[in-house]
């Protein structure tokens, strides 16, 4: 069976309530050998840790959401620390900016932004980064960030990418990867569909973002990470190259960011 990575869901989400061993399982069963949980909160990311514990396929990464921005401060920092050092923990995430819901000022999320990423450099972890109507201010932090680093350190992912193509161009020259989701399957998604034919496929990530952003043939049903053979069906397909190359490159692309160790399911 070919193997395939979902490198960016949430199972910790209420939408799984009662059913994460059956989504883990269909997920295995389908080829997905293993699943990255991204916490958003203090909460979520004790969640996250918790089941990245329960589940021999699925990983976690912690971090502050830039919509729950108002919770950064000392006990989460110390909280980060902690959950950081745990084997399965393995990047700091989802952290960014967020000026679609305006649920927290820009200079709170700033402050969080920046501080999470400094985290996430002393301790040597690659970072989730998540963008969502902050292009500008987005690059321009991770671009002073990423000149503090080792050229050799693992910068992270930009999640779910909705820039355009220069910004994609500065992020893969700092060194980031660039992760797509459901949102590539969509017939109206042309710009990204355009782009991607353009990246180096040893920078891509395929993601679903479950439960969320749930590609077709399934949209406007609840996603989960089954379903990101879908993902890389539709890379490849755009890129003209074999699902097998495609699935196998992208899953070497996010065994070699999250250094993730593991023998895959036969």
């Amino acid at each position: 069976m070919i193997e395939l990575i979902d490198s960016h869901f949430h199972l910790e989400s209420e939408p799984y309530d009662g059913e994460r061993d059956e989504i883990v399982a269909r997920a295995v069963q389908n080829g997905v050998s293993a699943m990255i949980t991204i916490g958003t909160s203090m909460e979520s990311n004790a969640q996250a840790v918790a089941l990245a514990e329960r589940y021999d396929a699925l990983w976690a990464v912690v971090g502050i959401h830039p919509n729950h921005a108002h919770e950064w401060g000392i006990e989460a920092e110390m909280a980060l620390r902690g959950w950081a050092s745990h084997p399965k923990v393995v990047a700091i995430g989802e952290i960014g900016l967020d000026y679609y819901w305006d649920r927290v000022p820009p200079e709170r999320q700033q402050r969080a932004f920046e501080a999470q990423l400094a985290l996430a450099a002393e301790l040597a972890l690659p970072v989730v980064i998540h963008d969502r109507e902050a292009h500008g201010p987005v690059l321009a932090t991770l671009r002073d960030w990423a000149a503090t680093l080792p050229d050799e350190a693992q910068r992270g992912v930009l999640h779910c990418f909705s820039g355009d193509s220069a910004m994609a161009a500065e992020a893969l020259e700092m060194g980031f990867y660039l992760g797509v989701d459901g949102p590539l399957t969509f017939k109206n998604a042309r710009t990204l569909q355009a782009m991607v034919v353009d990246w180096p496929l040893d920078r891509i990530l395929i993601e679903t973002d479950a439960p969320y952003l749930t590609p077709h043939p399934f949209r406007g049903k609840r996603n989960e990470p089954s379903y990101v053979r879908y993902v890389a069906e539709q890379l490849a397909e755009l890129r003209q190259e074999s699902f097998e190359a495609v699935a196998r490159r992208t899953t070497d692309n996010a065994r070699t960011l999250f250094q993730l160790e593991y023998e895959p399911t036969q």
